[in-house]
């Protein structure tokens, strides 16, 4: 029940009235995997004694007044409400097992199957579970055969970096059970007097400005006409109006940093986003080639929606920070996003060659304004037209183009929650009209992306996971040979 006058109702930022339209109402999913057994009563204990109790979006209810305007109203949050307690073990189709089919984990298995399942289980949450607005939007739930726990946050509480920042709150370093997880360090702003400021430095100043300036204008409009006319053409693996609603499936590719780190060096100032990308174009390439193979004409263009944090601080936040709603890092959706085309080539191409032109397509967009227009343009149609008309604009632009990708740095070293190690942690959103939603965080020296697909578009995503952890490792490779030579 709400507390009577305690608290006065707060309107929704516009981002979180548009995370809650119909078309565009996302819930982010983490899984997390236990090394050991999971303590029910100690996770509870975590939740209560965490700072996640103490904010007010993690308890407070939606509402709507008269008009249809939403508010977060304070409310007395039960945590026994919020943990979701499964004690039935899943099938690879994500279906519950019948007790009398229930078998220990030495004799099923805890490896591809067990993998399975739960991807199967999240995936069918992502398409068909919304959250209740009886309670705060949030749940957790433990299924407790698979050591795994997986929390469903509404996207109008915050987005990725908020939500990973306040779990990260509730854990601990495993090789020091006091200590919080290591986090990106902040960048120190140095400020560099007139030594060295010459004709040459002002000049490459103004340089830089005015590729800014050429870079934001061209990309800021292709992101509107992408918004409102322009869609990518029809392919094997294109999504569409309605698609958000089809049965998903889940798979995982699987990398390790220091093969990232390999193939960074092979061309300066590469980062491992750069990589990313690159993997990413390379990989579609190669399921393209099998899917349809002499169908698709060299070159062709797939645009990508990347999300880009805008905040000050790269990576993980300072939870305080993010509390206190310093500006620098303000708690809540803080992201723009930006436009990336990646093109099909045919087998064969040298691997690198996908890294060349995937970096330098991201440093273009690293010179643009893009990822800040397109959030002040999403906020100001909210503001003025309202949260449909916003909906309606991201909805025509996820429709237009192919995919959705996202990269959030993870915990630097292993960490524990409620006393147990974490072996896995994975990220991925509600489905979208997109046949394709891919996710990585990384953790540990390692990172995981995982691949949302309508399967009835693409029915093989372990195929797809696959193409693009060949791809990382043939570039690695010819990182190797060219250092050989």
């Amino acid at each position: 029940m709400a507390s009577p006058g305690t608290f006065s109702d707060e309107p929704l930022t516009p981002a979180g009235r548009l995370f809650l339209q119909p078309q565009t109402n996302i819930i982010i999913h983490c899984i997390l995997r236990g090394k050991n057994p999971i303590d029910i009563d100690a996770v509870k204990s975590t939740l209560r004694s965490s700072l996640m109790v103490q904010h007010p979006r993690f308890c407070s209810l939606l509402v709507r007044d008269k008009n249809g305007f939403e508010h977060w109203r304070r409310t007395q949050m039960d945590i026994d409400q919020h943990v979701i307690v499964i004690n039935k073990r899943l099938d690879k189709s994500g279906n519950f097992l019948d007790e009398s089919r229930c078998f220990s984990s030495e004799e099923e298995g805890e490896g591809d199957d067990d993998e399975a399942a739960l991807n199967q289980y999240v995936a069918d949450l992502s398409v068909s579970s919304p959250l209740s607005t009886d309670k705060p939007l949030w749940e957790i739930h433990i299924l407790v055969p698979h050591q795994c726990a997986v929390v469903r946050v509404h996207h109008a509480l915050g987005d990725g970096i908020s939500l990973m920042s306040m779990l990260m709150a509730s854990c601990r370093r495993a090789d020091d059970a006091d200590a919080l997880p290591r986090m990106v360090p902040e960048k120190s702003a140095e400020f560099k007097g007139g030594k060295g400021r010459d004709w040459f430095w002002l000049f490459r100043t103004l340089w830089g400005f005015l590729k800014m300036v050429c870079f934001t204008v061209m990309f800021v409009m292709e992101f509107v006409v992408s918004s409102l006319l322009v869609c990518d053409r029809k392919t094997v693996i294109t999504g569409g109006a309605g698609v958000e609603l089809w049965p998903r499936k889940l798979a995982t590719a699987r990398f390790l940093l220091e093969d990232m780190r390999v193939v960074k060096k092979a061309i300066p100032n590469t980062t491992i986003n750069d990589v990313l990308f690159g993997v990413v174009s390379s990989g579609l390439s190669r399921y393209l080639d099998h899917r349809t193979p002499n169908a698709l004409h060299e070159g062709l263009r797939m645009t990508g929606v990347a999300m880009v944090n805008l905040r000050a601080q790269t990576g993980l936040q300072d939870l305080s920070k993010l509390m206190k709603g310093a500006a620098e890092a303000r708690w809540g959706n803080k992201f723009g996003v930006i436009l990336l085309p990646v093109y099909f080539r045919k087998a064969g191409n040298n691997p690198l060659q996908y890294l060349k032109r995937a970096k330098t397509m991201v440093d273009r967009k690293k010179h643009s304004l893009e990822a800040y227009f397109s959030y002040r343009i999403g906020d100001l149609v909210t503001s003025l037209l309202g949260s449909k008309y916003a909906c309606l604009l991201n909805y025509r632009l996820l429709c237009n183009t192919t995919f959705t990708i996202s990269n959030l740095i993870g915990p630097l070293e292993e960490i524990t929650l409620a006393g147990n190690p974490i072996t896995s942690i994975k990220v991925n959103t509600s489905s979208l009209p997109q046949a394709i939603t891919m996710h990585m965080l990384s953790y540990a020296g390692r990172a995981e992306m995982q691949i949302l697909v309508a399967k009835d578009i693409i029915p093989d995503p372990e195929f797809l996971a696959k193409c693009f952890e060949d791809a990382l490792l043939e570039m690695k490779e010819a990182v190797i040979g060219t250092e050989k030579e």
